[in-house]
């Protein structure tokens, strides 16, 4: 059965374009340039024009800190990401639905990783980052989505002002 599932999750992770790495990998590998693909809450922005950098804390008490980011509409930002705990973590930008479809697909598939440039999993000790451009308007949020940690209230909110 443990064969038919495996085959199952893969068979799934090559139709959504989805890999799956989560348990072993290492995720500090050097990145390829960002897909500028536009999202609901922005696209990939181009690190020499960020305008500022947030630095964001991650915890095993299932917490960002900073929980809650202003941006102007515009705005590129890079987040330096520290993973102060003993667990793997990660943040994820996205709508809040985005992010609850997510949650509920990792879940089910707690071994998916993805890599997409609004998103970085950050290994205990240490850091990662994100550039991302906010060009829409809105309420949006972060968060942690391996399996359990967005259930305990690994979210922050991210408004971005017009």
């Amino acid at each position: 059965m443990t064969k038919t599932l495996t085959a199952l999750a893969a068979a799934l992770a090559l139709a959504s374009n989805i890999a799956f790495a989560h348990g072993e990998a290492k995720h500090e590998a050097a990145a390829a340039p960002a897909v500028k693909e536009q999202k609901p809450w922005g696209m990939a922005g181009d690190p020499g024009q960020a305008s500022r950098t947030v630095e964001i804390r991650m915890t095993d008490a299932m917490r960002f800190s900073p929980d809650a980011i202003q941006v102007k509409r515009g705005e590129t930002l890079r987040f330096v990401l520290r993973n102060d705990g003993r667990m793997l973590h990660e943040m994820v930008i996205g709508t809040p639905v985005a992010l609850a479809e997510h949650a509920a697909a990792m879940r089910k598939f707690p071994g998916m990783e993805h890599d997409e440039p609004y998103m970085a999993h950050v290994a205990p000790g240490k850091t990662g980052e994100i550039v991302w451009q906010f060009n829409r308007s809105g309420d949006f949020e972060f968060a942690c989505l391996i399996p359990g940690h967005y259930e305990a209230g690994m979210l922050g909110k991210i408004t971005v002002g017009h």
